[in-house]
């Protein structure tokens, strides 16, 4: 999805979505929701098809206009890395600041606060599952879905009857892992292979469509993760 396009086309028709960055943030929200409402659209803030028609009218639509907007934030975030030691990325734990979530240091798994991150500051209407830092507790997020581009995808970690966990998005598969996008990865945000027989369950967000991205085949290229803390 091209943000900047969105956010350029709301400004020249008198919707302010803040500075014109190509971050789906807040304010972009608020604009895509008060252009829906003025044009007598469902004000879901997701920039669908309907809304993508009256928004472009008067100019060429960005190609693969998307709902996934957690996705690109994820994306954006790639290479963000925790302060190994002493310290913590203040980028981190202003994530959780934002969630109104305690979170001492980065040094804690983030990678439930992660994805927590990304739905909550792109999909600001969907609610988060209780307690989102426990990679488990996304088991109740949303709704069950297959495997698909975008979905939350949950692992059991240490063992699958034990209460530790993993978190992150569906990238893409291939035969034997599942290329997962997310945090505390390599003390990192990037993409690992997880293997699918550690899958628990995969969710998508209540407040948009169902999601209908389909899977997404890719090379098996190095090994899989086997701890992701």
């Amino acid at each position: 999805m091209d943000v900047f396009a969105i956010q350029t086309a709301l400004k020249t028709q008198g919707f302010d979505p803040g500075t014109l960055d190509g971050i789906w943030g807040r304010r972009t929200v608020a604009a895509v929701k008060a252009f829906q409402k003025a044009r007598g659209l469902t004000a879901d803030g997701v920039v669908g098809p309907h809304t993508s028609r009256a928004l472009f009218v008067n100019a060429v639509q960005p190609q693969n206009i998307t709902m996934l907007v957690w996705m690109e934030e994820a994306r954006r975030l790639m290479g963000v890395r925790e302060v190994v030691g002493s310290g913590s990325n203040r980028m981190i734990l202003q994530w959780a600041d934002d969630l109104d979530i305690h979170y001492k240091d980065d040094d804690i798994p983030w990678c439930g606060l992660f994805v927590a991150h990304c739905i909550g500051a792109t999909l600001t209407e969907e609610p988060l599952p209780t307690n989102p830092l426990g990679a488990r507790n996304w088991l109740t997020f949303g709704t069950g879905c297959a495997p698909t581009w975008g979905a939350v995808l949950v692992f059991w970690r240490g063992s699958r009857d034990g209460w530790q966990g993993h978190v992150g998005f569906y990238e893409g598969e291939d035969e034997v892992a599942y290329h997962v996008l997310g945090g505390n990865q390599s003390n990192s945000v990037s993409v690992a292979r997880i293997r699918k027989d550690r899958l628990l369950g995969a969710r998508q967000p209540v407040t948009i469509p169902p999601l209908a991205t389909g899977q997404v085949a890719l090379a098996s290229t190095g090994g899989t993760s086997v701890n992701e803390a």
